[in-house]
């Protein structure tokens, strides 16, 4: 039987040099893959703590899936990022990404708050904490 081994987002984004920025410049990730291998890059794979993120040029993005001509870049699917600190990430990025839930804790143990990025993804950032 076949067996899925990973997943990773592939964001189809506006304007990736825009988008880029963003992800490392407010999350901290660092590009681990890029075409063409530097700027003007029309796909970029980034990395932080071995979590993956790929950034795609919605130009580039509809050459493979010709429907998403039709489909902005966002749309509803979400990222949920479980993190160590998110008292200490939220610090960071609150100041920088517009904050699309604040920090709350909820009612099934996580800490989380939500932004989104530049296209309207919206990324939870979100820590285990301890129950009562």
């Amino acid at each position: 039987m076949t067996r899925f081994t990973s997943v990773t987002p592939n964001l189809v984004v506006r304007d990736l040099a825009r988008s880029l920025a963003f992800y490392r410049d407010v999350l901290g990730f660092t590009i681990s893959m890029s075409v063409p291998e530097a700027p003007s890059y029309v796909f970029v794979g980034l990395e932080r703590d071995s979590v993956p993120v790929f950034l795609n040029d919605v130009k580039a993005a509809v050459e493979d899936y010709p429907a998403m001509a039709s489909t902005p870049p966002g749309g509803t699917a979400t990222m949920f990022f479980i993190v160590t600190d998110v008292d200490a990430l939220h610090e960071v990025v609150a100041p920088r990404a517009p904050i699309v839930m604040p920090l709350k804790t909820q009612f099934y143990g996580m800490r989380e708050f939500a932004v989104t990025d530049p296209d309207g993804h919206v990324i939870t950032l979100a820590q285990r904490v301890a129950g009562d």
